[in-house]
């Protein structure tokens, strides 16, 4: 028998055919793909998960971490500790407060935060958060050069090896530089003039990505989905491009260099502020 499915799928329709291929391959009618993930119990689904190797895609944020230059520090404050008696109850508890732009640490970026009129936060499907995971490997080339833009070359060497880029997919560019964080001077890696040296997508990558392939986010380790010689001169063009698409983004991502170029399922989740421009955001992927 021959299985041919999405690499992210194959525990789930081994599931299926196993006990097809116990009782006597070939006795019985061959079910489709799709008649197999829908046997599928989340029952089962979960308890393969579990067998899997779980990556944390996030930096916990504090006070200090670096962010967008015109943004203010975040403040945190106990309000209330175990060894007071704050009400009736008769017991202590642990409460911070906490006061921070939406765009901190990794973060998801609506469209509304660059589109006037575009979804907020709350209006992101939770469909949209459990995804295929693409990798785009270019931190050799990022170490030769910091300003270095991903390219449709390095697009197509990617499908040349695992196929075409699944559509609704979580697309990252690993780039190593979240081994940085969280020295900002690093991060932003200014020279003398203050420009801002760091890589970023480019815009026929980002173009065929979502317009031809049909992702549904992407990804980076960087402060900003443009190099850093574009937003050292206010230059947002290719953020603003994603979410003028009416899709998010994901920016400071970590530990993308314990992932697969391909294979892996991406969960993008963050809160629901009504009306939200932006949030910090807990990612994490699940390897094959």
């Amino acid at each position: 028998m021959r299985i041919s499915c999405p690499g992210h799928l194959y525990p789930l329709v081994i599931l299926f055919y196993l006990p097809l291929c116990l009782s006597g391959c070939g006795q019985k009618p061959v079910a489709s793909e799709a008649d197999a993930v829908t046997a599928i119990t989340l029952t089962q689904a979960y308890e393969v998960l579990q067998q899997k190797k779980f990556v944390d895609l996030t930096h916990a944020f504090e006070p200090g971490i670096p962010h967008w230059p015109g943004f203010p520090n975040e403040t945190v404050k106990t309000i209330y500790w175990y060894d007071k008696q704050p009400d009736t109850l008769g017991t202590g508890f642990f409460a911070q407060l906490y006061c921070h732009v939406g765009q901190w640490g990794t973060h998801a970026d609506p469209p509304a935060h660059f589109i006037k009129g575009g979804r907020t936060l709350d209006q992101i499907e939770v469909k949209e958060m459990i995804l295929p995971l693409v990798l785009f490997d270019v931190h050799q080339a990022v170490k030769q050069n910091p300003d270095y833009t991903i390219t449709m070359d390095d697009v197509r060497q990617w499908e040349a090896k695992h196929g075409p880029v699944p559509k609704n997919a979580f697309a990252v560019m690993r780039t190593d530089w979240s081994q940085r964080w969280p020295d900002d001077a690093a991060m932003h890696n200014r020279d003398k003039a203050g420009i801002a040296h760091y890589p970023g997508w480019s815009r026929e990558v980002l173009q065929y990505l979502y317009e031809e392939r049909g992702i549904t986010a992407s990804g980076h380790e960087t402060t900003d989905t443009d190099p850093g010689v574009a937003t050292s001169q206010d230059d947002y063009f290719l953020e603003t491009y994603i979410l003028s698409q009416n899709h998010y983004q994901i920016e400071l991502l970590t530990n993308l260099d314990q992932l697969p170029e391909a294979g892996a399922l991406a969960v993008v989740t963050f809160p629901k502020p009504k009306g939200g421009s932006g949030f910090p955001a807990r990612v994490f992927a699940i390897l094959p």
